[in-house]
Parts: structure tokens; C-alpha cells; sequence
């Protein structure tokens, strides 16, 4: 029997638990899920405290805890050690990052895509490729990795400020997406806990979920992890790991300072974290600040992908690993990649060592540039965050109106964007801004037009 009387106890959840021949731990965990998905629940309620809900019905408060994991591993929940739990706030959201809707016409300034340029480039490779003997190994289901796609990986990480010493400890993927997978399959278990900024890469929430990963917001100082923060999170919530992109982080487009890398790369070398810097916008930057994973080489694997800063068809990723993880993160690539495209890697490998990938990024960062000069002139008086270079922008939105409605009322206008709820993490309600994509339109005509929809509809709101 419940200890307490709870006729006219205030609580947020009362579930009544059915009759059913299942375990109850399964039945709390669907009830709660079920309750989440209707609304009955919103996001960020708190939950009653787990010995509190334990007596309210009357069960073990084991089988309340193995309820809250379940739910916790697909992402529903969100504990703050001092605090309790609560449902997420991006519950409900949806982590697919691609147009939802292409026959509705709309304005793409949504989608992170790059910009479609010449490709004449990667063409003239093409071609010089198919005409050589050897072209038909390119089409076959392996591939044969040859010292040249090492020593272009090896190029583009040195042009970045790391050095490789050890060719064992660089690895290809298919892509950055399935370099995390990857990562997450081969190095973690379901129930760890990751380090995230409090706005990340949905692509991450979304590994994250699949592989039963807990994801803990670090709190923010100016913008950025805070040392206090951050050991909070590794004393209170035990966390293994952390994610970050230092250099035009997605969506907020910061630009990670030294003094704060420096901090991560201590942090992780005395607290033994396992850090995963993304470097898929690193290349963007003319001079790039060092990446962590030069300042704690034996606690950070790298991620170099191609196809946002180079050509999109490059689903190619480099990964710097130290040894002692390079084996198992090898195993968990074969599994999922089954096999890197020789084609791929061989017209990557060419253009790099060629010098021509040098040209084809010049290219991007003139036509960057010159959308972002439209935006910041069309979108003049309001704040948009990020530098020249940028894919994105990230829009401030006017006091009041939330960046959920804010992506819905632009739909209604003919404009795909993607409002500051779809990145959150935790409880806490997101910052009200929006993540403009002004490469993602095919022409500068029609990211013109679609500006000038915002504009009338941030002047409607002011």
C-alpha cells in the first residue's frame, strides 16, 4: 500500500498502470511515451521525483527507474543531476534535417546545403580517370586502399594543423553522419552519456538516439563550454565523451576561441574524455585556429568530411583516431560501410593532391560570400550571426516569437527554414532564433526573393 495519500497531492503524472501479464516496467514506459506523443505531457514538464511515483502506485522503485531508462534511451527524457527529470523539450521534434515537403514549392533556406557551382574541376579528373586501364577497378563492390589516399587525408589534416604520424590511426568513412555512427557503435554502449553544446547537429540527437546515447547540454559562458560547466558534467552526470565543432559550429555559426579549446583539450587529459571534434566546416576558415584534436591527440578523434565544403557527391569522410581506439573504430566501420567507394575516394585523393580542391574552395567561399553580403543587406537591422564564409546564418529573432513559430509562419509564406527547437538539448527552452541556409536556394534570384519574405515577415513582428 502507498505509504502517502495522494487524493489531493499535486503531481505532474499520475499514470494508471492496466491489468496486463507484461513486465510493469514495460507499461510505465509505454504509458509515459504514450502520454509524451499525445501532449498530455509537454515538453519540459518536470516528473514526480521515481520513489515518489514508486509509491503513488504502489510498485518497486526499481521498476520505475528501468521506465525512466527506457525512455531516456530513445531520448524522452532528460535528467539534471540536483534537479530531476523532464521531458525533453525537442520531444516532439523532428531530427530529419532534409526538405519535408518538395512538392509544396516552397524556398529551400532550410536545408544546409552548399551551392551548386562549376564542376569542371572534379570533371576533368572524371575523365582522365575513365580513360586509364585500371578505371574498371573502380567499379567493383571493394576497394583496394593505396598509400595515395592516406597521403591525401594526410594533406588536408596538416593543412588544418594536425599532424599524422601514424597512418594506422587514419580511417575513411562514408560521410560524417556515418563516421559519428560509427563512432558511437564502436566506442560507446546504450546508456552513456555525451557532452553536447545546448545547440548541436540534429544529425547527432539523432545517432544518439538510435545507439541509446544520453546527451548532456553543457552550460554556456560568452557563447562557448565552460570549465566549471563541464566539470560539473563529468562529476554529476559521468559523462564519457564530448562532441564539438569548434569552427562554425552548427547551427550558431561560433567560432570556438583558443583560450576555450585549450580548456577542452586539458579537460579531456585529466578526466580521460573521449572527444569527437567535427571538423566538417573546418576547411571554410583561410586560417583556422588549432583544433583540439592537436591539443590532446591521445583523447580526440577528428572528423574531416568533404561533401558540405567540397563537392556534395564526395560522401567522404577522413578520421584521425589515436591507436587505442583505431582498432574497434575500425571494425565498426567495416560493418556499417561495408565497403569505401574506390570512386569516391580516388577522385577525392586526386583533386586534393592535385591542388585543384584548393580551387573548387575558393570557389565556395566567393559564392558564400557573396550570398551572405545579400542577406546581411536585405536582412540589415536585424542580427545574423556567422562569418562570410558561412552555408548558414543564424537569425535572432524578434522578442516573443519562438523559433517553432517562426519556422511555421514562414512556411505559410512559401519558406523552408529551421527554427532553434529542432537543435536543443535538455529542458531548457531554446534561444528564439533560426537557421537560415543562403546556399541552399539554386540561384541568387530566388534567395533574394526569399529574403524579402523574411524581412516582411521579421518587419511584422518588430
Amino acid at each position: 500500500m502507498p505509504v502517502n495519500s495522494f487524493e489531493n497531492y499535486p503531481m505532474s503524472w499520475k499514470p494508471v498502470l492496466p491489468r496486463s501479464s507484461r513486465p510493469l516496467y514495460t507499461a510505465l514506459a509505454e504509458l509515459l511515451q504514450r502520454d509524451i506523443a499525445s501532449g498530455a505531457l509537454l515538453p519540459g514538464t518536470k516528473l514526480p521525483p521515481q520513489r515518489e511515483l514508486a509509491d503513488f502506485l504502489d510498485i518497486n522503485v526499481s521498476t520505475v527507474t528501468r521506465a525512466f531508462k527506457i525512455c531516456s534511451d530513445k531520448g524522452l527524457l532528460s535528467s539534471v543531476t540536483g534537479s530531476g527529470t523532464f521531458v525533453s523539450y525537442d520531444v516532439n521534434t523532428s531530427t530529419l534535417i532534409i526538405p519535408e515537403n518538395p512538392a509544396a514549392h516552397h524556398i529551400e533556406l532550410g536545408s544546409m546545403m552548399p551551392e551548386t557551382i562549376p564542376q569542371a574541376d572534379a570533371i576533368t579528373i572524371l575523365l582522365k580517370m575513365l580513360a586509364e586501364e585500371e578505371c574498371k577497378n573502380l567499379f567493383q563492390y571493394s576497394y583496394q586502399e593505396e598509400p595515395r589516399h592516406k597521403e591525401a587525408a594526410a594533406h588536408l589534416l596538416n593543412r588544418l594543423g594536425l599532424s599524422v604520424t601514424d597512418p594506422r590511426g587514419l580511417l575513411f568513412a562514408n560521410g560524417g553522419q556515418n563516421a559519428t555512427a560509427a563512432i558511437f557503435a564502436g566506442l560507446f554502449h546504450s546508456g552513456d552519456k555525451l557532452g553536447v553544446d545546448p545547440l548541436v547537429y540534429p544529425g547527432i540527437k539523432g545517432a544518439a538516439k538510435l545507439f541509446g546515447i544520453h546527451l548532456v547540454p553543457i552550460r554556456q559562458e560568452n557563447g562557448e563550454m565552460g570549465r566549471s560547466a563541464l566539470l560539473a558534467a563529468c562529476k554529476n552526470d559521468g559523462i564519457k565523451g564530448l562532441y564539438i565543432m569548434p569552427d562554425y559550429q552548427n547551427p550558431t555559426n561560433h567560432i570556438m576561441t583558443l583560450s576555450c579549446r585549450r580548456m577542452i583539450a586539458e579537460t579531456a587529459q585529466e578526466r580521460d574524455l573521449l572527444l569527437i571534434e567535427d571538423g566538417i566546416n573546418s576547411l571554410f576558415a583561410a586560417n583556422p585556429l588549432p583544433p583540439v584534436a592537436s591539443l590532446a591527440p591521445e583523447h580526440c578523434i577528428f572528423l574531416l568530411s568533404l561533401s558540405k565544403t567540397v563537392l556534395p557527391a564526395l560522401r567522404l569522410a577522413y578520421l584521425q583516431t589515436p591507436l587505442r581506439w583505431a582498432a574497434a573504430l575500425e571494425q565498426a566501420l567495416y560493418h556499417i560501410n561495408l565497403s569505401q567507394s574506390s570512386l569516391l575516394l580516388e577522385i577525392a585523393s586526386r583533386l586534393t593532391l592535385s591542388g585543384r580542391l584548393e580551387h573548387l574552395l575558393a570557389e565556395r567561399r566567393r559564392g558564400a560570400a557573396l550570398r551572405n553580403r545579400l542577406a546581411d543587406k536585405i536582412l540589415s537591422g536585424y542580427t545574423l550571426l556567422g562569418a562570410p564564409e558561412c552555408l548558414s546564418r543564424w537569425l535572432l529573432l524578434p522578442e516573443g516569437t519562438s523559433g517553432q513559430e517562426f519556422e511555421a509562419m514562414s512556411s505559410e509564406r512559401g519558406l523552408s527554414v529551421y527554427g532553434s527547437h529542432r537543435f536543443a538539448v535538455g529542458k531548457e527552452i531554446p534561444v528564439p532564433a533560426a537557421r537560415i541556409a543562403v546556399c541552399a536556394p539554386e540561384t541568387t534570384e530566388e534567395l533574394e526573393q526569399g529574403l524579402h519574405i523574411l524581412k516582411d515577415l521579421l518587419d511584422s513582428l518588430s
